[in-house]
């Protein structure tokens, strides 16, 4: 009977084993997805506002150009309501 109770320590350890080494792989995995999602916002993200915002002020400097700074600018070329209200 002691080997009997030898081989069932044997699996024990190796179950333990098992799962130690899942938790293991679990860890890294999540480590190297927040190394990613810090990769992202550190090259992503700015790469992405610089784009909008370029395009944003080429907008705005268009729209500078062919209406001019004004209410106009702001407001659009003629509301409904400034041309109801013109009469």
């Amino acid at each position: 009977m002691p080997g009997s109770d030898h081989s069932s320590d044997s699996s024990s350890n190796a179950s333990y084993d098992s799962d130690e080494d899942y938790r293991l792989a679990q860890k890294e995995w999540n480590e190297s997805l927040e190394e990613l999602q810090q990769l992202v916002l550190v090259l992503l993200l700015p790469w992405v506002g610089k784009y909008f915002g370029r395009r944003c002020s080429y907008w705005l400097y268009d729209r500078y150009t062919h209406v001019g700074l004004g209410k106009s600018f702001f407001m659009g070329e003629k509301p409904f309501a400034w041309s109801f209200f013109s009469r």
